[in-house]
């Protein structure tokens, strides 16, 4: 439980069928006081226990390290892929099942189905809302202990629903896109990180010329424009970065677009690899609709997708998820 909208709908429409138990996860930073209070009262007004379960030390070791390493290394992390597969879905799930629990559910929007022994994300009713693209790397092991109770709902029908049980303060409440920070900007997070002091360097075009100094290539992302502290003819972009020359590269929109991505670290839903010369549909980020794209392997576990139309700001670090017909099956980090 959060204490919004969402986990507790799940929880009063499981409360029909089941005995329910709400847990919240304790997390690294930023002071949660307020939500703690928050979700211990809407645990009580469900009329369910609360536990709370320490995650701190371990969301440090999985997810904080690996946000910050990521921009120090000039890529974009997505670390709610990573925490939902190593921490709430890993270890938040095991503590969980310690006390007993047979099965977790969530307030994602996100189906789930069994076919032949396997078990597949389906996107959720309220596409605006989907959230499989976050939950594609969970494995066989952790769909089979969790349920989806909002996968076939819209959010309004959320809302719609909990105040009908009583509950009127949520609308408007929206939940972070990165949780941990709090009220600090990524880059405000990131200069508190020791690894992450900036180191000043070159600005350049894709042709190599100088056209002003960054501030810590942490800073930039790809297709980022705004805050670049340039001066140019027409608009420039961040196109790419150089960790190790330490340089930021901008170019115009048209040096955005790419029509072929490299993905490794694959991780397939159910050993279903792909196969070559069919289409697939691929989302490059949460936002992105997809993509029609052919897959294709390179090595033991190095693939290249091939779009049938060009790509704007592929961004390293970020996760490239694989679908078939509205099935999640695989996922692989963009090199």
């Amino acid at each position: 439980m959060s204490g919004g909208v969402d986990s507790t709908a799940c929880a009063l429409l499981l409360q029909k069928k089941f005995t329910v138990h709400g847990f919240f996860m304790q997390l690294a930073q930023p002071d949660l006081s307020d939500q703690i209070a928050q979700v211990s009262a809407v645990a009580k007004q469900c009329g369910i226990p609360l536990h709370i379960i320490d995650m701190k030390s371990y969301f440090e070791e999985k997810v904080l390290n690996y946000f910050s390493n990521s921009y120090k290394n000039g890529r974009t992390p997505n670390p709610c892929m990573i925490c939902n597969r190593e921490i709430k879905f890993g270890l938040f799930m095991n503590a969980i099942v310690d006390y007993g629990i047979e099965h977790i559910a969530t307030g994602h929007y996100v189906n789930l189905i069994e076919d032949n022994g396997c078990f597949f994300l389906k996107q959720g009713k309220d596409l605006r809302k989907d959230q499989s693209y976050f939950l594609a790397r969970l494995t066989q092991s952790q769909l089979a202990r969790v349920k989806f109770p909002l996968g076939e709902m819209t959010k309004s029908a959320v809302y719609d629903f909990v105040e009908k049980q009583g509950f009127s303060n949520f609308r408007g409440q929206e939940s972070q896109d990165i949780c941990f920070l709090g009220d600090e900007s990524v880059g405000e997070f990131l200069e508190t990180q020791t690894d992450n002091v900036a180191i000043t360097g070159d600005i350049v075009s894709s042709k190599g010329q100088v056209l002003g100094q960054h501030n810590g290539i942490h800073n930039y992302t790809i297709g980022q424009r705004k805050g670049l502290g340039i001066a140019a003819a027409t608009p420039l972009y961040v196109i790419s970065i150089d960790p190790a020359n330490n340089l930021v590269i901008v170019g115009e929109n048209h040096e955005l677009y790419q029509d072929k991505i490299v993905v490794d670290d694959l991780f397939w839903t159910c050993d279903n690899i792909p196969m070559e010369g069919r289409e697939y549909q691929v989302r490059i980020r949460y936002g992105h609709q997809g993509q029609n794209a052919q897959i294709k392997q390179i090595s033991e576990n190095r693939y290249a997708i091939v779009f049938t139309e060009k790509q704007r700001a592929v961004t390293p670090g970020q996760f490239a998820v694989i679908y078939d017909q509205g099935l999640v099956i695989g996922s692989g980090e963009i090199q």
